[in-house]
């Protein structure tokens, strides 16, 4: 049986208590027009305005700039950290109150006050319940063990004096601790760079003397890397996504298989070659047939990627099913895009999976487009996508980086936060009239891996079931601690399970739509 604590049906009646704030213009008017103007179930976002805060630097922060997305304080609001660059990150408190318009607040605390720093990802290092934060850097990367309180204090960590550009993290079997892996991109201190100077990349595995490294190489210049159970035995391998324009020939797409010695699946295994402008990954199971399409972000077309029977081989679809998105779709500047972050998530509820991509030149390469707005594809009956970045109001043109699409207020719709490079961070309010149903699954563990990192969640509406695995990593240089989001069309109830980490699917249990539940495994 689940135990529930938290099982909710109504708001929390302490959120919504709270003082809201003021009530922005843009918010409130489109909250009290929206249900009359919009077309049904069209998307529709309305900006927030938040504090300040920029991406900046030279060459060496044209990447990075990423979003980390956590509760630092145990509210239950998503609160906000950004990668500064050349400026020190911020952490923006959250204090929405549910169903009401998004506010935010500047809480950044003196841990965060840190120079160079390309991302930041949520997780319980610690195991003690409280979410920690990875901060990559151009130089020492920094673990930040939370208190609780959104504030923070460094951690212990040596990884070494590297360009960090990518994060992930799981429990392997066995194991209390967890095992990380960090993408370093152009090794700065080889005199031949940048081109053709990728770095190595580093795994870190707990033994009883403390973390060791595996050095992972060759290395080709990473910009985001997953642990993913993609073939769904039990055991998250690593998948990286490399950038061409720095291995220029040698390298690509890479695959490490983690066995006791980890090793690159190889032609042998049925894995392919696949050579990109690789930049962000995100994977979710789009045709519910039981295995997790990749999509890939680069310069030109986004690969989303089919998996081709049980092993490691993927088709290139993105022509196919629309997601290419290789050009931009409003303005006259007809050269190629560049994408970096994507994140899926169900933006009307009507139970198809949508894709955001953050969009933008790395500063000012004459062969991409300079005017390129943000997309986002929404997911049609027949399987395939559509652009309405412009109709919903996101197509911003800025050179956006690191992102997130997350409830951010409490009223079952997904919210989206942007971070940019060399422009203010921005975030939009989904105000999309007449939703779908849906349901927040959030899932906790006792004494280790608190956040129940490597599970898998079931969701089945009676046409068809949505899978999500709990992972740490992909996007680029930044990602989401929290409830799990299914949008669910009409449906009213649903059946759901769990496979706990490294254990057994539980029994299908119906539970009511359109709340936030909470799981803790028994």
């Amino acid at each position: 049986m689940y135990k529930r604590p938290g099982f909710c049906e109504k708001p929390d009646a302490a959120r919504g208590q709270r003082a809201v704030g003021h009530l922005t213009a843009t918010v409130a008017a489109l909250l009290a027009t929206v249900g009359q103007a919009d077309t049904p179930m069209e998307p529709r976002f309305a900006p927030v305005p938040v504090p300040h805060h920029v991406y900046d630097g030279g060459w060496e922060h044209f990447v990075g700039g990423g979003l980390a997305v956590l509760d630092c304080d145990g509210d239950t609001r998503p609160d906000l950290v950004a990668a500064g660059g050349s400026n020190p990150p911020i952490l923006l408190r959250n204090t929405s109150d549910v169903g009401r318009p998004i506010t935010f607040v500047d809480a950044t605390p003196p841990a965060l006050d840190l120079t160079a720093t390309t991302g930041a990802y949520p997780f319980d290092a610690n195991n003690d319940g409280h979410l920690d934060l990875m901060i990559l850097r151009v130089g020492p990367d920094v673990l930040l063990h939370g208190k609780g309180d959104c504030t923070f204090a460094p951690a212990p960590l040596d990884t070494g004096d590297h360009w960090s550009t990518a994060f992930s993290a799981t429990w392997e079997a066995g194991q209390s601790e967890p095992t990380f892996a960090i993408g370093h991109y152009v090794d700065r201190a080889d005199p031949e760079g940048p081109f053709e100077a990728c770095d190595t990349n580093s795994l870190w595995r707990p033994t009883p003397m403390g973390h060791a490294e595996t050095v992972l190489e060759p290395g080709h210049c990473a910009l985001s890397i997953l642990f993913t159970d993609w073939a769904r035995n039990g055991r998250p391998d690593l998948r990286m996504s490399n950038d061409r324009h720095y291995y220029i020939r040698d390298g690509q797409e890479q695959l490490w298989a983690m066995e006791a010695t980890p090793r690159l699946y190889t032609q042998d295994d049925g894995w392919a070659r696949h050579t990109l402008w690789g930049m962000g990954i995100a994977t979710r199971d789009l045709d519910r047939d039981g295995r997790d399409e990749v999509y890939l972000s680069s310069m030109g077309d986004q690969r989303l990627m089919e998996q081709q029977g049980d092993g490691p081989a993927y088709k290139d679809v993105p022509f196919a099913r629309g997601t290419a998105a290789q050009r931009p779709y409003i303005g006259d500047d007809g050269r190629p895009s560049t994408g970096w972050h994507i994140a899926f998530g169900d933006v009307q509820n009507n139970g198809r999976d949508d894709a955001f991509i953050a969009k933008g030149n790395v500063q000012q390469m004459p062969g991409n487009a300079m005017e390129d707005p943000n997309n986002l594809l929404i997911g049609m009956a027949d399987g395939s996508f559509a652009e309405r970045g412009d109709v919903a109001g996101v197509a911003s043109m800025h050179r956006s980086r690191g992102a997130a699409l997350v409830d951010l207020n409490g009223d079952g719709l997904l919210d989206l936060a942007v971070v940019n490079r060399r422009a203010p961070l921005e975030v939009w309010q989904n105000v999309t009239a007449n939703p779908g149903t849906w349901l927040s699954v959030a899932l906790t563990q006792p004494r280790t891996n608190t956040q129940a990192v490597g599970a898998w969640i079931e969701v089945d509406d009676g046409t068809a079931i949505q899978a999500r695995e709990v992972t740490v990593g992909g996007g680029h240089a930044g990602g989401v601690a929290g409830p799990q989001h299914f949008g669910l069309g009409t449906a009213q109830t649903v059946k759901l399970r769990i496979r706990w980490p490294h254990g057994d699917w539980t029994d299908w249990q119906t539970v009511p739509t359109n709340q936030n539940l909470s799981l803790t495994r028994p």
